[in-house]
């Protein structure tokens, strides 16, 4: 089974490997520039991270953790729409919103981090994802309510 719905969760997937780099790529140098010696490190959590290194490197080690929290939700719709055969049409619009609003997210954390504007666009990709749970809850509705077909069978009697 391909539904249209699956490339959108494809590339959120995608992005968040991005962010997985990009935040490697700034966070390693700067650990090693404060004198982080990651060998001798015991214990220690990420937040612990924020204390000694700057937040412009921080900003993307955040916003990679928050990939991981409410995409997680997306992915369970959208997979949900997809199963239930309503990953096309306006579900598939919303599923692009709601991807290319959390990488607009991701680019103004991990570069201006102006909170006003992440906000906005957490708040507007919220929205997006209440409306594909409205959705996917219809449709579950909808196939419920639809009587399950009757199958008959013939049965030839040979004499």
């Amino acid at each position: 089974m391909h539904s249209e719905i699956l490339a959108p969760v494809v590339l959120l997937v995608a992005w968040t490997l991005v962010m997985l780099v990009w935040m490697l790529a700034l966070r390693i140098p700067a650990m090693s520039k404060a004198g982080v010696d990651l060998g001798k490190l015991v214990g220690s959590k990420g937040s612990d991270a924020d204390r000694i290194l700057p937040a412009e490197a921080q900003w993307k080690a955040h916003n990679y953790n928050h990939l991981h929290e409410q995409p997680t939700l997306f992915y369970a719709i959208a997979l949900a729409l997809a199963l239930l055969g309503q990953g096309h049409g306006l579900n598939l619009w919303l599923a692009w919103a709601y991807v290319l609003l959390r990488i607009a997210h991701s680019l103004v954390q991990a570069t201006f981090n102006k909170v006003s504007v992440r906000f906005l666009l957490f708040l507007l990709s919220t929205l997006v994802l209440v409306a594909l749970t409205l959705h996917a809850g219809v449709a579950v509705l909808h196939q419920q309510a639809q009587p399950a077909p009757i199958e008959t069978t013939a049965m030839v009697v040979d004499r």
